[in-house]
């Protein structure tokens, strides 16, 4: 028994390099969407606007749509031959299609809506009065956002992002649509996992990668549960309970 429990930690170089992606995906994909993740909550909390009820349901059909058909979309709109992706290689000599960027990308698409939402229900939560009070004093737009709504709000920043980590941890059919599954390039976990379960004899990598998905994913899930508690604190919302 004490045997088969350490050879869950006895990676392959092949596991390795799929955890190493995983984290390295997630982690870019949550830190280069976050800037438009802030903005677009901030705008379906704040504002009201004609349309708002269209762009609401864009910014969360990935949650809907499945995951394959988010994947060909982007092949289409961003690989090197696509509509945009063909201007990104000629200009920037930017590539996404079969590279660990486009993983990114898929990651980023996927998680994106989990990301938004958490920031925006932070941000409906602040007292709009605390803003107001900010303004009439003399405070700039930009004032009153870095000094009062931002900090208000970061626990639930911190909280969606954490969410969007786990959830790009997962991502699967996206990202193979787009970036296929290429051993240290494009293979995170479910994608190694996928290859591991069509090779005979792969039991013990599958294992060992289920185990650490497993775990990745729930601590993410317990952190961002402890920033939503944090935030109900900081702002008040009544008793929390552990």
């Amino acid at each position: 028994m004490l045997t088969q429990f350490l050879s869950l930690f006895s990676l392959t170089p092949l596991e390795t390099d799929a955890i190493r992606l995983s984290l390295s995906v997630a982690l870019n994909a949550m830190l280069w969407s976050l800037p438009l993740a802030i903005f677009v909550a901030w705008l379906l909390a704040r504002k009201n606007f004609y349309g708002k009820s269209i762009v609401s349901g864009i910014i969360h059909l990935p949650l809907v749509l499945p995951p394959v058909v988010i994947g060909y979309l982007l092949l289409v709109a961003m690989g090197r031959n696509g509509v945009i992706g063909r201007y990104l290689y000629q200009w920037f000599g930017l590539s996404f299609g079969f590279s660990w960027k486009g993983a990114v990308l898929a990651s980023a698409v996927v998680a994106f809506p989990l990301v938004v939402r958490a920031i925006r229900l932070s941000l409906e939560s602040i007292d709009l009065r605390l803003e107001q009070a900010a303004q009439t004093l003399g405070a700039s737009p930009w004032r009153v956002f870095f000094t009062i709504t931002f900090p208000l709000s970061f626990p639930g920043v911190l909280a969606g992002l954490i969410l969007g980590f786990a959830r790009s941890l997962g991502e699967f059919g996206a990202t193979i649509t787009f970036v296929s599954n290429i051993a240290g390039e494009t293979q995170t976990i479910p994608l190694a996992m996928y290859s591991f379960i069509q090779t005979p004899g792969a039991e013990a990598q599958t294992a060992r990668l289920c185990f650490f998905a497993i775990v990745l994913s729930f601590i993410s899930l317990l952190a961002s549960e402890w920033m939503s508690k944090r935030m109900q604190k900081k702002l008040g919302l009544g008793n929390v309970t552990n």
